[in-house]
């Protein structure tokens, strides 16, 4: 079974940012980060502080890898 995958606090602002530009295409926004399209959608209905939910651990609070 696979990793769930986990997105950095400044990934998801970022991706919000980029899907909420004027005439930008949310879908191809999210194929070209590599997220799943519907995940986006979803996220960015969201407040961006609460954007990912999850409960993982933020990578700056990851120990080294």
């Amino acid at each position: 079974m696979s990793e769930r995958r986990r997105y950095s606090p400044e990934f998801k602002r970022e991706a919000i940012a980029l899907s909420r530009q004027p005439s930008v295409n949310r879908r191809q926004v999210a194929l070209e980060i590599g997220i799943n399209p519907n995940l986006l959608a979803l996220e960015a209905a969201e407040v961006p502080s609460k954007a990912f939910k999850g409960s993982g651990t933020p990578r700056h609070e990851e120990g080294p890898t």
